[in-house]
């Protein structure tokens, strides 16, 4: 049976971040702790999102790693209970707000963090006395404002994710003017990720018919904008329509997700440094051919509507699998992002490790066409 649900108030627009205040009171948060990281103050972009309290900002912890790990949850928890904090603004990308939803459970439910990861079976264990959270993101890519998951490395090294609708903030601010400042080759990389959550979700043959078509929609402005977001970070416009997508992508992915996003995570997991949406931009084509030949995507005729969103012709119109990936692997070009793996320093060796994680990953059953131990080899070599 299919499960519809959309919950988050979503507010898009430029200089919504000023509602921040306002939507805190609105969803019963008195004594909000700021959830971040030390890019987003420095860049100043902090500073502008508290602006409007004034001379007396909440607390913040700007410590969040770039994978949210565990050890920082807990460094976060500490600071929410000695300030006794009632709920969570997290400002920032999808790191900020995915820990912040980590310290929701952590700082309203006992015992380790693995302990309520999906793969765990601890979903249903997440209850609603998680601290509530506002998602304020300055980034456009991962979408987590409107995510009812979160992605952490917890304590014995493994990338997990959590999954409740008690976690889905319940207030998101949208503003594009947070992202002006954002560097090309992270809006290139972030826009990638939002790209990659709209044609996975697609992709997979979950029944979700809304999904599909705010998929669709999402991925239409995306691919027309994130080349001009790149090349000039001060159009508006392009700004505003990779917003749209990346908050568009994640209200798709209710859906379901693929073998893109059980690599990643993996490889992730596996060497932290990588950045997500770079990996996610890297395998894509790969997972587009490996996904042509699944039973749904023909008869559903996914490859040609997705090729119609982004207005391409030829080959990839006529739904060629091929072509299409090679059409993302070009734009992955001309946003100057990595070819492959090997230019991103990834050792071969780790893939037996990587293939072993991304079959247990969530996302690994959510694939329209399932995918073996051999298959995953062959995605990591093609993505070499």
């Amino acid at each position: 049976m299919a499960l519809i649900q959309y919950l988050t108030q979503i507010h898009i627009d430029f200089g919504a971040v000023a509602m921040l205040p306002q939507v805190c009171e609105q969803a019963g948060i008195h004594r909000p702790l700021v959830i971040t990281d030390i890019g987003v103050r420095s860049a100043g972009v902090l500073a502008q999102a508290l602006a409007p309290w004034g001379a007396y900002p909440p607390p913040v912890f700007d410590q969040t790693p770039a994978n949210p790990t565990e050890a920082a949850v807990r460094w976060a928890v500490q600071l929410c209970h000695h300030g006794f904090c009632d709920g969570l603004i997290a400002i920032g990308g999808g790191s900020s707000m995915d820990l912040a939803k980590g310290v929701a459970i952590a700082a309203t439910h006992q015992g380790a963090l693995k302990n309520y990861a999906t793969i765990e079976g601890g979903s249903l264990q997440i209850t609603a006395a998680v601290l509530p959270v506002i998602a304020v993101p300055t980034t456009a890519g991962t979408g987590s404002e409107v995510a009812r998951g979160a992605i952490l490395i917890v304590d014995d090294g493994r990338k997990l994710g959590f999954h409740n609708w008690v976690l889905m903030p319940k207030v998101a601010l949208c503003d594009p003017e947070l992202t002006l400042s954002l560097p090309p080759r992270l809006t290139a990389a972030t826009g990638m990720d939002a790209i990659a959550h709209c044609m996975e979700t697609f992709m997979s043959d979950a029944i979700n018919p809304p999904a599909d078509g705010i998929a669709l929609d999402g991925l239409r402005r995306g691919w027309a904008h994130i080349e001009r977001a790149t090349l000039n970070g001060q159009d508006r416009e392009a700004r505003w329509q990779m917003m749209s997508c990346s908050m568009q992508g994640a209200l798709a992915f209710q859906k379901g997700l693929g073998c893109v996003h059980s690599l990643s995570h993996a490889l992730g997991a596996a060497d932290p440094r990588l950045h997500h949406g770079t990996l996610n931009a890297v395998f894509l084509p790969a997972v587009i051919r490996f996904n042509a030949a699944a039973p749904g995507m023909q008869r559903e005729q996914r490859l040609q509507r997705m090729a119609q969103a982004m207005g391409l012709a030829g080959e990839a119109a006529a739904g060629d699998g091929v072509a299409l990936a090679r059409a993302v692997s070009a734009m992955n070009a001309r946003l100057g992002l990595p070819a492959g793996l090997a230019e991103l320093g990834v050792d071969p060796q780790l893939f037996v490790a990587v293939i072993k994680a991304a079959l247990l990953d969530h996302c690994h059953k959510t694939n329209p066409r399932e995918a073996s131990a051999a298959d995953y080899l062959e995605m990591l070599h093609a993505s070499l």
